[in-house]
């Protein structure tokens, strides 16, 4: 059973992908990322990390929404499509919400919080050039909130991957 949350998001589509990234890790599928893909107001797509209770390193919480989505609509282009996240994604997802025309993405904590909780995505980042291109592309929103989810995800026994 997923306990009530002590904290909540501003924004009502970050507060979902704080919801899938809880159900998440309180079923040890993986690392506090969760996502969801909206378009024109409505949630089409959501995701949490499924690493380990899919053994897919690549199965990331953006990953796992867009996938969700593309299916929903029975498309591979997300065109008009913004997604949230609760944290800011890897060289990875962020590629992958380019190539499925993400229109925007908003996340909570960055890159540098990430290491917060054992994620090495600043140390990636940089072999990836960092995100000076993506400035346009890339819009922090509820960090406070997405802080306390890993400070929650910190608290409680997981592998670290």
């Amino acid at each position: 059973m997923i306990p009530k949350a002590a904290y909540k998001a501003e924004n009502e589509f970050m507060q979902l992908a704080i919801d899938e990234a809880r159900e998440g890790i309180y079923n040890q599928h993986g690392g506090p990322f969760g996502s969801v893909v909206v378009k024109d107001g409505k949630v089409i797509g959501r995701g949490h990390n499924r690493v380990l209770v899919n053994k897919d390193s690549t199965c990331h919480g953006e990953i796992s929404a867009i996938r969700d989505a593309e299916k929903n609509i029975d498309s591979y282009d997300l065109s008009g499509a913004v997604l949230y996240t609760t944290g800011e994604p890897c060289s990875m997802c962020l590629a992958a919400c380019v190539w499925a025309n993400i229109e925007k993405v908003y996340y909570g904590c960055n890159i540098q919080d990430n290491s917060i909780i054992g994620f090495r995505d600043s140390a990636l980042d940089k072999l990836f050039g960092g995100r000076i291109a993506f400035t346009d592309f890339l819009t922090q929103v509820d960090r406070d909130a997405c802080l306390k989810l890993f400070e929650e995800y910190n608290g409680l026994e997981k592998t670290i991957y």
